[in-house]
């Protein structure tokens, strides 16, 4: 099972999340030291732990499928959030239900959630980014989708690299977007500022903690694509591997254009 843990104030763990540690066989989890703390702090003691972290859980998975064939309930938890979110998860999940085992979730705080409500910005309809790519041409794909993007836009990033996230934004999206800022959620310090992109930076002062970052999304006098915009994520859709279809697609999704026009820069001018 998935069980969500607090993403600051120990108190968010939820009677059922206690519950269902508290009878899980097996424990795993990205930080073995941060997990015994929450156990601890929830009075669960004896529990074996297992670590499933970003750069091992491709193979952790297989013997999280061996515990389940053993007959060994196992929870799955990581250091803050909602398993799965911008956090190890996903891999382990179609990994056991590709093995035929039931995955349940016991649902809880998710940091993208929390700052968007308290944003103030459209929430009907919103997309979530979590992290850009950190460099290159990826990173400059991603960037230019985001400004283009007609829902709210929620971002996560680490607080070493907040002031090149909003000097990008900056760069794709102009001054006036509007932008929520959260910092430290459900922590002793925790912080929003709202205002536009283009005071973002002298608000931030020096960052620390973890950040999520939620954008007005683009007007629709903002995006206007031509040709050439157009040609462009092509390119970089193709450059990436993806083939002619599906990357006509997605910029026929991204720009609005008529998937024909699409389809036509992508074949006559390839």
């Amino acid at each position: 099972m998935l069980v969500a843990t607090p993403i600051g104030n120990l108190d968010d763990l939820s009677p059922r999340a206690v519950t269902a540690l508290r009878e899980a066989d097996v424990i795993a989890c990205e930080d073995t030291r941060h997990t015994r703390k929450l156990l601890s702090h929830a009075g669960i003691t004896g529990h074996r732990l297992i670590a499933v972290h970003e750069h091992n859980e491709h193979d952790a998975a297989p013997g999280i499928v061996g515990l389940l064939a053993a007959g060994h309930t196992v929870a799955l938890v990581t250091d803050a959030g909602t398993p799965g979110i911008s956090d190890p998860g996903a891999r382990v999940v179609a990994a056991v239900t590709a093995a035929g085992y039931d995955v349940e979730c016991i649902p809880g705080p998710a940091a993208l959630i929390v700052a968007l409500v308290v944003s103030g910005l459209p929430s009907d309809r919103f997309c979530f980014e979590g992290f850009l790519p950190r460099r290159g041409s990826l990173r400059q794909q991603r960037l230019t989708e985001v400004a283009a993007e007609r829902r709210t836009v929620v971002l996560y990033e680490a607080p070493h690299r907040m002031i090149e996230l909003v000097d990008d934004l900056v760069g794709v999206c102009g001054t006036e977007r509007l932008v929520s800022v959260s910092r430290e959620l459900t922590k002793r310090f925790e912080q929003t500022w709202r205002g536009s992109l283009g005071s973002a930076i002298e608000a931030l002062g020096e960052p620390r903690g973890e950040y999520v970052v939620v954008m007005e999304g683009a007007s629709k006098l903002e995006v206007i694509w031509g040709d050439d915009d157009v040609l462009e994520r092509l390119a970089a859709h193709k450059g990436a591997g993806v083939s002619t279809r599906d990357a006509v697609d997605a910029v026929t999704a991204l720009t609005g254009r008529p998937r024909r026009e699409v389809y036509a820069l992508a074949t006559v001018r390839p």
